[in-house]
């Protein structure tokens, strides 16, 4: 299997200025939601969605295909708006994101889209679920590969460090854990609230191979993903560095835009500026 669209960086962060778009118009439209963590993972989303994943809409029943978790389930606006990017989903059903029974609803829901893997909004889940499908895949001898986006302040969760050491116990090397490194959770510093840092001495000192990147370059990302070793019996981590609210000035790096959508002329301003 392969990524059948395979795009370069410059078209990944177009698609990306895309989804920031969507994600604008559609919190605006549900009246709420959690538009910095929205924005902060778009570039990643972008880059899985439209060039890295070994998946597409046809195949979402072939057992080969690669997964992808978003752990940080309160992001899901970011991940809808990419599946309506890619085609995965109609674009005009982010109409419906939060309404009462939508297919959409404020976090990601498999019975609901079948293109989400896992239930995900308690936070500290998916790289404990991630851990066992890749463990399943080489029980199996399988080819897919698992991706899981976490958020920083979600590692505070002691469940993602239990599935850690499994993963390094396991050898599973076909795990890919993805930190979006924004360096803010609801109303502070991750640091302030409860320090997550010597992040890449401690997921190293849990048996992982760990990268550092720049989530908002998809060209940096790329490159970061396509340098994995994935044959030394390590499972990865990526720790991508990225700005929350990244792609809108009074949006970037603000904690108060975690729960928080523009109004009146704010919306425009932000889709001036994605423009």
């Amino acid at each position: 299997m392969a990524n059948p669209f395979y795009l370069q960086p410059e078209q990944i962060a177009q698609k990306a200025k895309e989804i920031r778009k969507k994600i604008i118009q559609t919190n605006v439209h549900a009246g709420q939601g959690h538009t910095g963590s929205d924005l902060s993972e778009a570039d990643i989303l972008a880059c899985l969605f439209f060039r890295i994943l070994n998946l597409d809409k046809e195949s979402i029943e072939n057992p080969n295909r690669d997964r992808f978790i978003l752990s940080k389930g309160h992001g899901v606006c970011g991940l809808y708006c990419t599946l309506a990017e890619a085609g995965y989903i109609p674009k005009d059903k982010l109409q419906t994101y939060l309404q009462f029974d939508s297919d959409l609803p404020g976090h990601p829901v498999r019975q609901k889209c079948p293109f989400v893997e896992l239930n995900t909004g308690a936070l500290g889940h998916g790289l404990s679920v991630g851990t066992g499908l890749a463990l399943s895949a080489k029980m199996s001898n399988r080819s897919f590969r698992v991706f899981v986006l976490t958020g920083d302040g979600e590692l505070q969760e002691g469940s993602n460090w239990e599935a850690a050491m499994s993963a390094a116990h396991f050898k599973l090397d076909n795990l890919i854990l993805i930190v979006d490194r924004n360096t803010l959770q609801l109303a502070d510093r991750t640091e302030a609230i409860m320090a997550i840092e010597p992040l890449t001495d401690k997921l190293k000192a849990f048996g992982f191979d760990v990268y550092l990147t720049d989530g908002n370059s998809p060209r940096t990302f790329i490159e970061t993903i396509d340098a994995l070793n994935l044959h030394n019996q390590q499972p990865k981590a990526v720790i991508a560095r990225t700005i929350k609210g990244k792609g809108v000035s009074f949006i970037e790096d603000q904690p108060t835009w975690h729960h928080r959508i523009p109004s009146g002329d704010e919306v425009a301003r932000a889709i001036e500026e994605l423009e």
